[in-house]
């Protein structure tokens, strides 16, 4: 038992007003908890808050509460017993209709509130909400809740529940019917539909499916997909097989945006950006834009094909780059082919790309290198949020390469890989660990292109150093190396629902030859919010080789 003193107005009869005073209620500890929020300020008679009282204790299952009010100085004391809490007794629920006995077993077995649990009016409003959602959630679109009834026997302390269904018919899906298409034709749908297929029992979650992917294409500023139940066939057996109804709405065939921004790693940028979903009007996604960078400048066009039969995404680009990072330029000219798939938990990526490079590096020769590189790679996600996960695992792998005997100045193999691996700790923190691999086997690593050697340092790998400044040194630059590797531990803590801190250590560098390891350590404290498209992460990490300290941000999202 607790007692909790409330400023109320003091009782003096059941029908006079209440003067200024103290009000104690005794009552069990759950009771007390239950009833606190609603006790108002002030009351008019006994009568009226041992109403308002009962009727709520009536929701919990206490249908025969008893009051004891009694002056107590210059106030009031109520002493509530809530009596015994009723119990359910009996269930009678039916489920009319085609339903499997398998099916309609799972029901019943699932039902919420079942004999012995106390009688609660949410829970009983739950559970008939419940057994009508799983009805409409799979094949019965016309199930509803024909009645239902709760008859409580407050001296035996008892609750006979009971509710009817009807399940109506067994829908199957039946052709897609597509509306708001101007531009497009129904095959573009087709090409992304690999959920709902004619001859398939009804599934809700199949059709929101369908529509979240249609949704996320380029194509579509809205979409609806729902059941055409009026236009439904029965057949002999009383099942009924009804159209998909795919309402869109077709987004702007032209788009263009501009923007501007900072990075740690290539300082300020603006960004011009044009896009549209129907190049030539064959449902072909073009991309293209001019991004400057204080240390990169690129100018860049794709072209994404819709999928195939096999769900895969075709796509072919060219860019132009200049970077000065670290003392070392670079003139890079590339295009290249891509194709990604899905294939279960596992994204491929398969791709050939060309390019010319150009370095300058300060204080050394300037080189040409030239490579055409065929390049797979595979990311298998398994986290609990794509954008901001507290647990499970990302793992990445890539191996590609070049050769004198197809257009590149030097043969090599080039393998990466990289994992994050998300632990939960308590409600509020998050442990991250991080790793990153690399390996390019050659002869040598001239005359093959910076992308196919390794470099590190910066947001989103050894923090503590500048963006790049890990490598090898040829003059007075930093140029890529042949090995490559990253270690990285990391505790989060929010402290509420947008801000949080971070402590972080890293370790790391990038080299030519093993004998050459000499890790990289940073170390520091950074800050987190949750923005709309991921945690933003600002850090001030100290570099114990460099003895500097350095600040960087980014976008703290799993790759």
């Amino acid at each position: 038992m607790i007692v909790r003193r409330l400023p109320l107005l003091l009782l003096l009869c059941l029908s006079q007003p209440l003067a200024a005073g103290e009000f104690d209620l005794q009552a069990p500890d759950e009771i007390t908890g239950l009833l606190a929020p609603y006790l108002p300020d002030e009351v008019g008679s006994p009568g009226k808050l041992q109403g308002l009282l009962s009727e709520i204790l009536a929701t919990e299952g206490y249908f025969s509460p008893v009051f004891e009010f009694a002056e107590q100085g210059d106030g009031l004391k109520l002493t509530l017993d809530p009596g015994r809490r009723t119990t359910i007794h009996s269930l009678d629920l039916r489920i009319d209709g085609p339903v499997e006995a398998g099916a309609r077993q799972e029901l019943i077995d699932g039902w919420a509130l079942p004999v012995g649990q106390p009688f609660r009016q949410d829970d009983w409003n739950t559970a008939k909400q419940q057994i009508l959602s799983r009805l409409l959630a799979v094949e019965h679109a016309d199930a509803r809740l024909l009645d239902s009834e709760a008859s409580i026997d407050t001296a035996a302390h008892r609750a006979d529940l009971r509710a009817h269904y009807e399940a109506g018919p067994r829908y199957r899906f039946g052709p897609l019917r597509v509306e708001g298409l101007q531009n497009y034709s129904p095959d573009l749908i087709a090409r992304y539909n690999r959920i709902v297929q004619p001859g398939q029992p009804y599934r809700e979650d199949k059709l929101n499916a369908l529509q979240t992917t249609l949704q996320s294409t380029p194509y579509f500023a809205s979409v609806q997909t729902l059941l055409d139940r009026e236009a439904a066939e029965m057949d002999a057996d009383g099942n009924a097989t009804a159209p998909v109804l795919v309402r869109v709405r077709e987004r702007s065939p032209h788009r263009v945006s501009f923007g501007a921004g900072a990075s740690s790693n290539t300082g300020a940028r603006v960004e011009f950006n044009y896009h549209t979903p129907n190049l030539f009007g064959q449902a072909w996604e073009l991309d293209t834009g001019l991004r400057l960078e204080q240390k990169r400048q690129t100018a860049y066009a794709d072209v994404f094909l819709p999928p195939d039969e096999r769900n895969r995404r075709h796509s072919v680009g060219v860019m132009a780059e200049a970077t000065d990072i670290q003392n070392l330029k670079t003139e890079r000219y590339a295009f290249g082919a891509q194709t990604i798939q899905q294939r279960g938990s596992v994204e491929q990526r398969l791709s050939l790309n060309w390019q010319n490079e150009q370095r300058e590096p300060d204080g050394a020769s300037p080189v040409t290198s030239r490579a055409l590189v065929p390049n797979g790679m595979w990311t298998w996600r398994h986290v609990d949020s794509l954008i901001e996960p507290r647990n499970g695992t990302v793992l990445q792998g890539q191996i590609g390469g070049g050769s004198k005997a197809a257009l590149s100045d030097q043969n090599f193999v080039r393998f990466h890989a990289r994992f994050q691996h998300f632990i939960p700790l308590g409600r509020v923190d998050t442990l991250t660990l991080r790793g990153e691999i690399g390996y390019t086997l050659a002869d040598s690593r001239q005359r093959i292109p910076q992308d196919y050697l390794f470099r590190t340092g910066g947001a989103g790998s050894v923090r503590g150093y500048a963006y790049q400044s890990l490598g090898i040194k040829e003059g007075n630059a930093t140029v890529g190396g042949r090995y490559l590797g990253i270690a990285s531990a990391e505790l989060t803590h929010w402290l509420d629902e947008d801000w949080g801190f971070a402590a972080f250590i890293d370790a790391g560098d990038a080299v030519d030859s093993l004998q050459d390891i000499r890790l990289a350590i940073g170390y520091g404290l950074g800050a987190r919010w949750r923005s709309p498209a991921g945690p933003i992460g600002v850090d001030l990490a100290y570099g114990e080789r460099t003895r500097q300290v350095q600040l960087h941000f980014s976008l703290a999202i799993p790759f």
